[in-house]
Parts: C-alpha cells; sequence; structure tokens
C-alpha cells in the first residue's frame, strides 16, 4: 500500500503533540484538479468510515477509497530544503507532472 518514512513520522508525531483538536492523523487525498489532472490534498483529521489507515509508530496516515488506487506502492516523506518544510508524496504510479510539480497524471 503506501509506506511513511521515519521523517515522516517524527515530523506527524510532532504535529499532532501540538494540535488541541481530535486530529488523529494526516489524511492524504488525491483530488481532480491542478494543471496535469490530479493533485494531493493534506490535512490533519481523524478516519472517517471506508477510509484506509495505516499506522506505524503511532503516526497514522489516513486515505479515502477514492484516492487508494493511485497511491499504491506511494512514500509519503518529510523533508527540509531552504525553500521550506513539507510532507512530500513520491508516487510510482504519477506518469507526468506539471511544471511547478503540484499535480501529476497517472
Amino acid at each position: 500500500m503506501v509506506t511513511i518514512t521515519p521523517a515522516a513520522v517524527t515530523a506527524l508525531n510532532g504535529l499532532l503533540a501540538k494540535e488541541d483538536d481530535a486530529a488523529s492523523g494526516l489524511r492524504l487525498e488525491v483530488t481532480p484538479g491542478g494543471c496535469s489532472g490530479f493533485e494531493y490534498a493534506m490535512t490533519l483529521a481523524s478516519a472517517k468510515d471506508g477510509d484506509e489507515v495505516i499506522e506505524h509508530d503511532g503516526a497514522r496516515l489516513i486515505i479515502d477509497r477514492f484516492s487508494v488506487p493511485y497511491l499504491l506502492g506511494a512514500e509519503v516523506d518529510y523533508e527540509e530544503s531552504f525553500q521550506g518544510a513539507g510532507f512530500v508524496v513520491k508516487n510510482p504510479n504519477a506518469t507526468a507532472s506539471c511544471g511547478c510539480g503540484k499535480s501529476f497524471q497517472t
């Protein structure tokens, strides 16, 4: 299914520890949009009925049913650079992406 790197686990657990609401994990969704057809949406949330939940060292990744086929074999990482920091999806199903890297095709 989807894997989550140790760096992403550490970052996600740190974010969730600071949250005041009932969020229990990182919701990763593939949504129609962007200049290449699909884009990723990520929010801190709780699981709903029908969601796939992947847990690793206390970090929960929540994926809705629509997104599952688009994310098979993907890896969620956390990267820091001089341009900023954030979660990054490395998706082997993406056959092309737009110039800005915000959207993809399958």
